[in-house]
């Protein structure tokens, strides 16, 4: 979340950023105001406090006096000071989780590099890596080569769940598997630790990211979880009370990877923290009826390959670049065209304050789309997860990023097209032969 100090003591500029992420003003202006009210009260009540430690002193000195009637008025000053604490203190809490629920719900601030814009039409071209393959043919769309050459099958996909899914048969199941491992390798050669990890998950991880409250809607909720499943022997008994929480899919690896480190103070010698995982992924896909409804570029399960990092608040401009430059070698390892495009502050995510994306290259469709997104969250998701990092004594922030590298789905989609033949027959990049 956002620090709140930066709302008390530059009101005018977090205003002003936020406004272009959508944020009315006023919105802010309450949000101030009751956390004005919230300090104001806190601090009534701490001195009613230290005045009813004074006073229980008194009183005490008072119990072998003989004066009943100061003892009586020392006494029902404790009493009243006691109810107005206790009525303090139960405005207190509602105040704080208003302001946990409503802090929640407001992105990231915005960087320097990102620029103001209304939508993705506004954002800005970086560069463009490779040439687009021309072709003596007409180049046929993924889902026509996958029926040609049944690699996907669309109708089992419907047949076992629900529209949006879809199953992966022969060649185009072995290719899946070849460019998971091929990304894995690839990524841990450029210094990033191949990790395994659940992909389920509880409400406090996705609120560590930022998943929720916000996107809600767009997450896989589990029913009927037993409690009974959530303990096991390796839980500490004190925090079981905190593990009653839904259970979710992940739509990302980001979850898993950057809770890994929740509540805990990191050395700082021993950042960066480089991570890397393969895991399918789960969305809804909320408000996407109708679009990409053909073929695989948008399936409510999916798989990815996933870098993040934890960094120091220093490293982590350098750190976003060096991801960008993975993800962007991958694809050209690959021999897949693609271009670097700066998202500007209405198609920006969430918990980013940076984001550039990488688009690949799809002749059928004739144009680029989305394969990677590589983010710098600065210090946002940090302090909701609370991850810390130990420097000169004090403990601060770390900077969290994370990028896809990539969406393994859409990168065997753009091979498809990319490498098809005039008969409808698909190559294979040369640095996967190995993999097959």
């Amino acid at each position: 979340m956002i620090d709140t100090k930066i709302l008390l003591n530059d009101f005018d500029f977090a205003a002003d950023n936020l406004a272009t992420r959508g944020i009315d003003k006023d919105t802010l202006q309450n949000l101030q105001d009751k956390i004005d009210a919230h300090k104001k009260l806190k601090i009534d009540t701490e001195q009613q406090q230290a005045q009813q430690n004074k006073l229980s002193k008194q009183f005490n000195l008072l119990k072998n006096s003989d004066d009943s009637q100061e003892k009586e008025i020392c006494q029902r000053k404790l009493q009243d000071l006691k109810e107005s604490i206790k009525k303090n203190k139960s405005i207190l809490k509602a105040q704080l989780n208003y302001l946990e629920q409503t802090l929640l719900m407001i992105p990231n601030l915005i960087d320097k590099k990102t620029p103001v814009g209304k939508d993705s039409s506004q954002n800005v071209e970086i560069k463009t890596v490779l040439t687009p393959p021309m072709f003596d043919f007409l180049p046929k769309q993924h889902w026509e080569l996958a029926q040609q050459n049944k690699w996907i099958d669309m109708e089992s996909g419907v047949k076992l769940a629900k529209s949006r899914f879809s199953v992966l048969r022969g060649m185009g199941a072995r290719l899946n598997h070849a460019l998971i491992s091929y990304m894995l390798d690839f990524n841990a050669k450029n210094g990033f630790e191949i990790c395994s990890v659940p992909v389920i998950v509880n409400e406090r991880a996705l609120l560590g990211t930022g998943q929720l409250p916000k996107f809600a809607d767009d997450m896989f909720r589990l029913e009927n979880f037993s409690e009974e499943n959530l303990t096991t022997q390796t839980l500490d008994n004190t925090k079981k009370s905190q593990d009653k929480h839904n259970l979710y899919l992940i739509s990302t690896s980001e979850i898993a990877l950057t809770n890994l480190y929740q509540d805990t103070i990191i050395p700082e010698e021993n950042l960066p923290i480089l991570l890397t995982a393969y895991t399918p992924c789960f969305r809804k896909e909320a408000g996407s009826a109708g679009r990409d409804t053909r073929g695989i570029i948008r399936q409510h399960q999916f798989d990815k390959v996933e870098l993040v990092a934890i960094t120091s608040q220093q490293e982590s401009e350098a750190m976003q670049q060096r991801m960008i430059d993975i993800a962007s070698g991958l694809l050209e390892s690959l021999e897949l065209p693609h271009r670097l495009m700066q998202l500007c502050s209405g198609d920006i995510g969430f918990s980013a304050t940076n984001t550039v994306d990488i688009e690949v290259w799809l002749p059928g469709q004739n144009c680029y789309r989305e394969i990677s997104s590589v983010s710098n969250c600065a210090d946002f998701q940090a302090r909701r997860a609370k991850i810390r990092y130990k420097q000169g004594g004090k403990n601060i922030l770390t900077h969290t990023l994370n990028g896809s590298s990539l969406a393994v789905g859409r990168t065997l989609v753009a091979i498809m097209e990319n490498f098809q033949q005039s008969d409808g027959n698909i190559k294979i990049p040369k640095v996967l032969e190995k993999y097959l």
